[in-house]
């Protein structure tokens, strides 16, 4: 299946106290390597900003659309990314900007997982649905648009009512090259304090 991939990076960042993706991590930004992870098991890549956002240089291809409007959430971005995926492409792995970890494995074990019969497929782990760090159909985008009138913000809410996948790690870590590249599921890691970053960083092997 021909699978995009969507990051959202308009939020602002108020717990890290400054922009995540322009935050360093080895020698690119937090943006960078996670569209160049991307890249090897996605196309097109799409990246969703806010508006007027400042963004790092992007690899030629990468596409970039914009928020309506700032300070709408997560939804928003994800129904902007989604409606302009879908002439492109029947689905899109969704992330955030601040997943340093992720592994192409990760998401190439999600698109086999993901079929037509699902509007998405999420992974539970720890407790809790991990929303960013799934593939959404490209079409939800409509029902995003009637979730945000209602004033609804979250990504969790487009995933009622519609034919959700929940898969567990056992099921992920059953694919031998996700298992040797991510036996942890760090692909589900994502940063939102300094504290956080800085443990990162030391787990990566890069200097603060």
């Amino acid at each position: 299946m021909s699978l995009a991939a969507i990051v959202l990076c308009g939020g602002r960042s108020r717990r890290m106290g400054r922009s995540k993706l322009w935050l360093p991590f080895g020698d690119e930004t937090l943006l960078q390597r996670i569209v160049r992870r991307l890249s090897d098991a996605t196309a097109p890549v799409l990246v969703v900003a806010a508006p007027r956002q400042r963004l790092p240089r992007l690899p030629a291809g990468v596409r970039v659309a914009r928020d309506p409007a700032p300070g709408l959430g997560p939804l928003a971005g994800l129904a902007t990314g989604l409606r302009v995926m879908e002439p492109l492409a029947p689905a899109a792995f969704v992330t955030s900007t601040d997943a340093p970890f992720l592994e192409p494995a990760f998401v190439r074990r999600l698109c086999v997982l993901f079929s037509d019969e699902h509007d998405a497929v999420i992974v539970q782990a720890a407790g809790r649905l991990h929303p960013l760090g799934a593939i959404y159909a490209c079409r939800l985008h409509r029902r995003a648009a009637e979730l945000l009138a209602r004033g609804e913000r979250q990504v969790v809410a487009l995933l009622g009512g519609n034919r959700t996948r929940v898969v567990r790690p056992a099921e992920l870590l059953a694919d031998g090259e996700l298992a040797a590249a991510d036996p942890e599921l760090r692909s589900l890691r994502n940063l939102n304090t300094p504290a956080q970053y800085r443990r990162a960083l030391q787990d990566a092997g890069h200097r603060r």
